[in-house]
């Protein structure tokens, strides 16, 4: 599972969740740019990308180059379930910060489903 995250200890606690999940977590990536290379060169099933970045970069570029290439994808938010109104990706699903283990184990679970689907 990739991750993109930029806050290093949210990135940290969601690798050892993700970990107790049996997910293998591939970053965290904390930029686009990052995110975007890590896509080109490692395996991927699925992602979970926070909305923003470093206060000033949103992640939509990765989750349009997740949508090409199939991967399912869900977005993580501080900034409330408006955040992704009025772009291509409103009808992602959607982690709000802060979540708790049985939310992101319900999330891996969906996202998990739809890489079987595409399969």
């Amino acid at each position: 599972m990739l991750v993109v995250e930029d806050e290093a200890l949210v990135a940290l606690l969601l690798e050892d969740m993700l970990a107790d999940l049996g997910c293998l977590v591939i970053g965290p990536a904390m930029s686009v740019d990052v995110a975007l290379a890590l896509l080109d060169t490692e395996p991927l099933d699925v992602a979970l990308i926070d909305v923003s970045l470093g206060g000033h970069e949103l992640s939509l570029p990765v989750a349009d180059a997740l949508a090409l290439k199939g991967i399912p994808f869900a977005f993580a938010t501080g900034h409330g379930s408006g955040v992704l109104v009025g772009t291509r990706h409103a009808g992602a699903p959607l982690l709000l910060k802060p979540f708790s283990f049985a939310e992101l184990a319900a999330l891996v679970v969906e996202l998990g489903g739809k890489t079987r689907a595409l399969s």
